[in-house]
Formats: C-alpha cells, sequence, structure tokens
C-alpha cells in the first residue's frame, strides 16, 4: 500500500471522529439488523426521511423474527410513503431467509450477506464494515464522488471494466489496522464526506480532510466527477385512476399485480386511458363522475402522468369491473401499502386537496406530486 493511499484512509477516520455524524439513531451499535435495517431504508432516500420512518418500523418490528413472521401486507402498509416497495418485498424475503436458514444471525461476511435478497455488495460491505469489522468497500453514489474526484478519476464508470477498477482501488485504500474501530469510523466518514462535504454541486472543498491531495480540487472542476456518459432515459405513462366511494364513504380498492409499477401494493383501480375507465362504469354513474386535474409524480426514471375521476355513492354492492377488490373504511386504508400518490389523494379533503400539490402542472394541466425520496 503507498503512503498516499494509507494516508486518505487516516485523513478520513481523523475527520469523521471530529467532525462526522455520531448522533443519528442507527449509528453507536453492532447490532446487524438494525444496519441492515438503516442501509437498506437510506438507499435513496435521504436521511431525514428515514428518521421518520426508522423509529416506527423498529417499534413495530424490534428484530428480525418479528420482521420475518409478520405478513408482508403489513411490512408494506409500515413502508407506505417511503418509495422503492420492492426494498420493502426483499427486506421480508430476506428476514425470512436469515431466520429459516440462519437461526436468525446475519453471516458475518459481505461475500455471504450480498448472497441474501435485496442487498448488494455496496450494502453488504456496509453492514459487514459497522457490524463485524471486515475489511470490505462500500462504493455508492456519494463514495464514488467522494475517491474519484479525490483520485481525479476520469474513466467512464459506465464502462463495466472502469467500475471494476474503481471497487478494486476502493479496497486498496480501506484501513490495514484496528479493524474493529478504524473500518466503522472510515466507512461512515465517506459517507459523511458525500453527504456533508463533497456534495454533488455544491462542494465545501474548504472543510473537507482530503482537500490537500484532491485532483478535482486542484483542476477547479469538481462537477466533473465522476464520469458517466450512459444515462437512462426517462419514460412517461399516463395512468386513469378510479374512486369509487359508496354512501360509508368507503373506498374501493385493489391489489396491483406481484411485479411490475407499484407492485402488490393496494390502488385504485388503473387504466390504461378515460375510455377504459369509462367502460367499467354504468351509465348511471357516469352522470356523477368527478375528473379532477391531472397531476404528475416523479419517479426515478419515469414521470407517471395520473387522473382520478372520483365517483360517490357507488352501491356497496356493486360489482365493478376492475379485478378483485374490497371496500375500505376511513380508519382502514390508511394501514394499507399504499403508493404515495395513491395516499395523497385518499388523505386530502377533496375541496382542499390542490393545496397539497406543488406548483409544477403536469402536461395538460394539474399539478405535481414528488416522490419523498
Amino acid at each position: 500500500m503507498t503512503d498516499d493511499v494509507r494516508e486518505l484512509a487516516d485523513q478520513v477516520i481523523a475527520w469523521q471522529r471530529q467532525a462526522g455524524r455520531h448522533d443519528l439513531p442507527w449509528q453507536n451499535t453492532r447490532d446487524p439488523y438494525r444496519v441492515w435495517l438503516s442501509e437498506i431504508m437510506l438507499q435513496q432516500t435521504q436521511v431525514s426521511t428515514v428518521l421518520d420512518y426508522y423509529p416506527r418500523f423498529l417499534a413495530r418490528f424490534p428484530d428480525v423474527f418479528s420482521l420475518a413472521q409478520a405478513p408482508l401486507e403489513d411490512v408494506l402498509g409500515l413502508w407506505s410513503g417511503l418509495g422503492y416497495y420492492s426494498r420493502a418485498r426483499n427486506l421480508h424475503r430476506c428476514a425470512t431467509v436469515v431466520v429459516s436458514e440462519y437461526g436468525g444471525g446475519f453471516p458475518r461476511s459481505a461475500a455471504a450477506l450480498s448472497t441474501l435478497p435485496g442487498i448488494g455488495r455496496s450494502t453488504a460491505a456496509a453492514i459487514a464494515a459497522f457490524c463485524f469489522g471486515e475489511r470490505a468497500a462500500i462504493l455508492d453514489g456519494n463514495v464514488k464522488r467522494v475517491l474519484t474526484r479525490a483520485w481525479g478519476v476520469s474513466d467512464d464508470l459506465s464502462v463495466a471494466a472502469h467500475e471494476r477498477a474503481l471497487w478494486q482501488r476502493a479496497e486498496q485504500a480501506l484501513p490495514t489496522r484496528d479493524l474493529a474501530r478504524s473500518m466503522p469510523a472510515y466507512t461512515q466518514g465517506l459517507m459523511d464526506l458525500g453527504a456533508k462535504v463533497c456534495t454533488r454541486s455544491r462542494p465545501t472543498c474548504v472543510a473537507c480532510p482530503l482537500a490537500a491531495h484532491c485532483v478535482a480540487r486542484r483542476e477547479g472542476a469538481p462537477q466533473k466527477y465522476p464520469v458517466k456518459t450512459k444515462r437512462v432515459r426517462r419514460s412517461q405513462q399516463t395512468i386513469w385512476l378510479l374512486h369509487a366511494l359508496d354512501g360509508q364513504d368507503r373506498v374501493w380498492l385493489v391489489q396491483r399485480p406481484a411485479s411490475g409499477i407499484w407492485a402488490a401494493l393496494h390502488c385504485l383501480p388503473a387504466f390504461e386511458d378515460r375510455d377504459a375507465l369509462l367502460a367499467t362504469l354504468p351509465p348511471a354513474l357516469q352522470t356523477r363522475m368527478v375528473e379532477h386535474a391531472p397531476v404528475r409524480h416523479v419517479l426515478t426514471h419515469r414521470d407517471l402522468d395520473l387522473h382520478f375521476v372520483s365517483v360517490p355513492e357507488v352501491s356497496a354492492g356493486a360489482v365493478l369491473g376492475t379485478g378483485e377488490g374490497a371496500w375500505y373504511a376511513p380508519l382502514a386504508w390508511p394501514a394499507l401499502g399504499l403508493p404515495a400518490p395513491i395516499r395523497r389523494f385518499l388523505g386530502a379533503p377533496v375541496p382542499a386537496q390542490a393545496a397539497l400539490f406543488t406548483d409544477r402542472p403536469a402536461p395538460g394541466g394539474g399539478a405535481d406530486w414528488t416522490n419523498p425520496r
């Protein structure tokens, strides 16, 4: 190991102990269940959002046994609004595997952890480093930014060989001494640098412990790192949603298929277009329907233009041509796993719904809801 590489690790550790984050609820523990839960929740999700969900989740599922024994519907209900619901489904699957195949104890190596559902290479390394002091490298988006700027890595990371080379270099930079203490501090330090100092658009280079040797700072062009030319193209999808209410203000909900958008969540009946929605409604109901202004829901790589159509006072015994579903009372549906825009729509008083919108109109009018990431 070169002196420069060893110095990077030492500088990150020293900075983290002095200026890093130390008061997050998932820190200062070697419990792999709590660390694993926080790492899954933090994937593509802001810390401020996870701070609300993490304690509620632990209160309901304090250990991997209670999570494994819970119905998936309960897990999705508690996850509702956090987004990226495949994480919740994999979380439940992983818990059942840990209980059934490992007796409730998480594997102690990153290699073994990465074989579990929903745990990728970087997440496995974080769990192994924090809980077991293993010499394993993390390389999420924030860490890629820190390391490529510090080292001036101009290779295109959309090329698999270049990504593998960065992994190798990240592994070489890991601490080699007192791993039980140094690995958690180093791993947390890289995370904190990416979140607090080496940010995407406005890095605070004067506060960075790596500034003296940082190639990007010396070049005066931190924004050009990391290099990734291949971008995922955004797509657009229009969905029409039927909001049917009976005389007791119960709402008709159906469960989505096990794959695809909003998989396995409860949802208002969804249709590809207005005509398909109208085809499910008898003429008498069509005369009472109310079409709301369209809203845009922004996902990572897709924009959803949502058209809500409300139909009040539908007979509770009516057979809606929307697939298998059920009527849910106002006190019952909040406990279900619901897509964020559906939950927001149902939770808003009809006269005040516009107050929940942000100011970006969807094409053709209306407003915008963004995913709470």
